[in-house]
């Protein structure tokens, strides 16, 4: 009976002791993998969807240099970046036009950064007969003033306008640029939800007219001059094309620490290789 519960007894000690070293060791593992945890950064970026194609690759490559740093890049348009970054909700926010004056009351501490220049190309439908237009042509073709190609030289077909939404950066860069104070975009305009998505309905919709980032455009749609100009990004980049904006990011204060690293890197002569790689314009 003796021997019996020694064997027990030495049976419960041995488990206490088995049982003691396997929590020292999850203790030891995790205490092991706290400090490479702490270690990695995760910045957020979101807004434009014009910068986020771009944002991605530049993400990628610091990325590729830099394995402690993840970066997510999402979309959801330039008013969305504006207070994403104000609130604090992102790590940078991304809006290709300017910062209204009423987001610098909004978002007081807000930090704007251009890191390219994009120039906003004016596209139609391969079957328009038509390939150069005056900005005030233009201006009357998106307000609703012009309504059949005829009135511009082309064939006697209905003007198929095609926008972003509103609170799109290219939307309101456009607006700016083009349309002005005085004037509205057409309420018959077909809404699009990105540049891709205009690009594919005026190259599939005859008649129709559209405006788009540079990045965008591609042999699917017809690039349309302005006063002559084509939309090019040298004629861009030397001041004779008209209509050109910021690619702007956004922080919540001056950049600092890894952050302001991520930022260095995008200003870089590798980012900035990388802007032009994408069909935009270097800031530097």
């Amino acid at each position: 009976m003796g021997s019996v519960e020694e064997t027990m007894n030495r049976f419960k000690r041995v488990f206490s002791i088995s049982f003691t070293l396997a929590l020292v060791l999850i203790m030891i593992t995790a205490c092991g993998q706290s400090p490479q945890s702490s270690e990695n950064k995760i910045f957020t970026m979101v807004g434009s969807s014009t910068i986020q194609p771009l944002a991605e690759k530049l993400a990628e490559a610091y990325m590729a240099e830099n394995s402690s740093v993840r970066v997510d890049v999402q979309g959801g348009g330039s008013s969305v970046g504006v207070k994403a970054a104000g609130g604090q909700t992102a790590d940078i926010g991304m809006a290709s036009r300017d910062v209204k004056e009423s987001e610098f009351s909004e978002f007081p501490n807000i930090v704007v950064t251009v890191i390219a220049r994009d120039g906003i190309a004016i596209i139609a439908n391969e079957n328009v007969g038509v390939s150069d237009l005056s900005l005030e042509q233009i201006q009357k073709i998106f307000s609703g003033q012009i309504k059949n190609w005829s009135e511009l030289g082309g064939a006697d077909a209905h003007i198929i306008v095609v926008s972003r939404e509103e609170g799109s950066g290219t939307r309101t860069a456009f607006e700016e640029m083009v349309l002005g104070e005085d004037l509205l975009m057409t309420e018959t305009a077909i809404l699009q939800p990105s540049n891709g998505s205009v690009r594919t309905t005026v190259s599939t919709t005859p008649d129709a007219i559209g405006y788009l980032s540079f990045g965008y455009l591609d042999e699917s749609v017809k690039a349309i001059s302005v006063d002559g100009v084509a939309p090019t990004e040298a004629n861009a980049s030397n001041g004779t094309y008209p209509v050109v904006r910021p690619l702007n990011i956004i922080t919540y204060g001056e950049p600092s620490g890894d952050l302001k690293l991520f930022i260095d890197y995008i200003l870089s002569d590798s980012g900035q290789t990388i802007v032009g790689d994408e069909g935009y314009i270097a800031v530097n």
